[in-house]
């Protein structure tokens, strides 16, 4: 007679609470029952724009030398796998006098193995490299340490992901784009970048936006990334700049005390400069860096100090604010040569700029200088 497939992965496992709603497990599940339970939550987006998942593309090489390690002798992984598990785990506390102060408990883990076309009840919040080493490994009962917390949520999910990855070198594509979907406290130096993300994001995705689908993003699939020609690390450190300095044309409407920002009024001095922008560099727009030197991050990063001048001479709310800043533009297309020529002050050729802090400095002066003269000059 057949043996029935089991329908559970049951482990001895120690029960942490510090917090009733997500308490924490420790246990240890082989490499072959590690990708039975848990999936890998790769970040992208669906039809209509919402960001699912929050992991980054498997970096090959580094799953090679890890596998090469696991299929060694004598090998040593202490370093545990996260997992956020499905609350349809259960655990079961074992009977007996408690040796732990109350700070720990004994149990044991019941895991269900998902059957042909369910979700699996697990997913890898850190350690995904190592888990993939592990699905091709040799070493199929290699049992590896895991730390676990319920969480259904997958705001949680990225928070945790975030936090576990704060001091490691994650792209800053994936950070900014992770940002705006997270709606917990965070650490100070990611709290800060929440609004530039968030307004990023709106910016590739609004109608309105002259950046509308041109802003490079982690989510997006191959055929979207070859009509994405702006990086968004660029766009968010714009944004981030012009937010956070008191000479930024954004910073009135950020509420420092309260971390509050009106977005309707960034959204609207964004979309009055950028659109002026491309209206008066339309030979520029939309090419890649490499042949437009107005999407590259040095061109954006000196516009948005250019913009931080113009937009403050400009009333927003008004019919005229499209005309008056276009009017402001138009004095600074002698002085651009985003895809040819020479930038004489500068002694460089156009597509010398490069997105270093000292290139950045130098168009900007220019740029600034520039439009303050011809201003003078007019008035």
């Amino acid at each position: 007679m057949r043996k029935a497939e089991p329908r559970f992965i049951q482990r001895r496992a120690i029960r942490v609470i510090q917090t009733q709603k997500n308490p924490l497990f420790l246990f240890a599940l082989s490499a072959d029952e590690l990708l039975k339970v848990a999936e890998v939550s790769r970040v992208s987006r669906d039809t209509g724009g919402r960001l699912l998942g929050y992991q980054r593309p498997e970096v090959k090489r580094h799953v090679r030398n890890i596998t090469d390690y696991l299929n060694g002798a004598e090998v040593l992984f202490p370093n545990s796998i996260i997992l956020a598990l499905s609350s349809s785990v259960e655990f079961k506390q074992v009977r007996g006098p408690r040796v732990d102060d109350g700070k720990a408990e004994a149990g044991s883990l019941s895991i269900p193995l998902p059957r042909s076309g369910q979700a699996k009840p697990a997913w890898i919040v850190d350690g995904q490299q190592r888990a993939l080493a592990l699905s091709q490994c040799r070493r199929r009962d290699f049992m590896v340490p895991v730390n676990a917390f319920i969480a259904d949520e997958v705001d949680l999910q990225r928070d945790q992901f975030l936090r576990v990855n704060n001091t490691k070198p994650l792209p800053r594509g994936l950070i900014t784009e992770l940002l705006p979907e997270v709606s917990t406290l965070l650490p100070p130096n990611l709290a800060g970048r929440r609004a530039p993300a968030a307004l990023c994001d709106l910016l590739n995705r609004d109608p309105e936006s002259p950046f509308k689908g041109l802003i490079r993003r982690s989510s997006m699939d191959a055929v979207s990334r070859k009509s994405a020609m702006v990086a968004d690390t660029a766009v968010v450190k714009m944004i981030q700049d012009s937010l956070s300095s008191i000479t930024g044309c954004l910073f009135p409407f950020r509420n420092i005390a309260s971390g509050e920002t009106d977005f309707d009024s960034v959204r609207k001095v964004l979309l009055l400069f950028w659109t002026a922008v491309k209206e008066t560099f339309p030979q520029a727009w939309g090419l890649t860096p490499s042949r437009s030197r107005l999407m590259h991050g040095a061109g954006i990063s000196a516009m948005g100090r250019l913009m931080d001048k113009v937009m403050s001479n400009i009333p927003i709310h008004t019919p005229r604010a499209p005309r008056l800043v276009r009017a402001e533009l138009a004095r600074m297309r002698s002085v651009c040569h985003w895809t040819s020529g020479q930038w004489e002050e500068l002694n460089m050729a156009w597509n010398q700029l490069q997105n270093t802090p000292q290139h950045i400095r130098l168009l900007s002066n220019l740029l600034i200088r520039a439009y303050m003269t011809k201003r003078r000059t007019a008035a």
